[in-house]
């Protein structure tokens, strides 16, 4: 089913009854993505006095209890409040309907090899997301000014749906790339990493406080120049979709929180509208 959308000034058909699922599906008897140590996320049925949430164990309905931790398990979209100490919850910043969007494959690159970094300076066997690599596969004749970018990082292999990030160093920004993406209006930010920053970089957030707009050790939320910037992370762009202008839908949930289980989906353009 084909839906008219106005976009920047331009209209653009998209069919909205197929778009490409973006998260990680979580599943709680098998492998799962993580990150940072954290444990697996897990279900178990509810259990109060007289009643077990299990219909396998005889319960009149299933019931559970789902525990896990967003910014490490799964598909996650984070905001500004994960740096600040007021509270601010993700899902108020997550804007409704859909988002001009460009889908970039990249490769990571060796330190120092794009004259890039961050901060703490990357260690010789980190590889980083850099401004060079992202202004290479920029297109030129984009359709409309995009606000929301998805970097799939190569390869883009299959264990990305289930792997375990916890004991290595997975690709990060560089502190340039991060403020390329600034400088092209960039507020939402889509990736296929588990951070943008580097999992053990003494705290610093180098990437994610450059996007959000956050001083150096600031933690006040009024300090930040871009509060309505969000950060997705643990997302999967699979091969079938080709790099290029795609419009954007962020699903969450209004749970409180920094950071929440979110479901991005991608909608191809059919045509532009004549």
């Amino acid at each position: 089913m084909n839906a008219r959308i106005a976009v920047g000034g331009r209209e653009f058909d998209i069919d909205v009854s197929r778009p490409v699922m973006l998260a990680l599906a979580l599943d709680f008897a098998g492998p799962q993505p993580r990150h940072f140590g954290a444990p697996r996320a897990t279900s178990q049925p509810f259990e109060a006095a007289g009643f077990e949430g299990s219909v396998e164990r005889g319960a009149s309905c299933n019931c559970e209890l789902i525990t896990l931790i967003p910014h490490c398990n799964g598909t996650h979209t984070e905001c500004v409040g994960h740096l600040t100490r007021e509270p601010l919850d993700a899902w108020r910043v997550v804007p409704a309907g859909f988002l001009p969007a460009l889908l970039l494959s990249v490769s990571a690159e060796a330190p120092g090899a794009a004259g890039e970094g961050s901060e703490p300076a990357p260690r010789p066997n980190d590889r980083l997301i850099t401004r060079r690599a992202l202004e290479r596969g920029w297109p030129a004749n984009a359709p409309f000014e995009a606000r929301a970018l998805l970097i799939r990082t190569l390869p883009n292999t299959a264990d990305k749906r289930a792997r375990d990030y916890s004991a290595t160093t997975p690709p990060y920004l560089s502190q340039e790339a991060a403020r390329l993406l600034v400088s092209r209006g960039i507020l939402h930010l889509i990736v296929d990493m588990p951070s943008i920053d580097r999992a053990h970089d003494e705290g610093r957030l180098t990437a994610h406080r450059i996007f959000f707009g956050l001083p150096p050790g600031s933690v006040q939320l009024g300090a930040a120049a871009r509060p309505g910037a969000t950060i997705t992370e643990l997302a999967f762009m699979p091969d079938e979709l080709a790099d290029g202008a795609y419009l954007l839908e962020l699903q969450v949930p209004a749970l409180g929180g920094d950071a929440v289980p979110s479901r991005p989906l991608l909608y191809r353009l059919v045509t532009p509208a004549s």
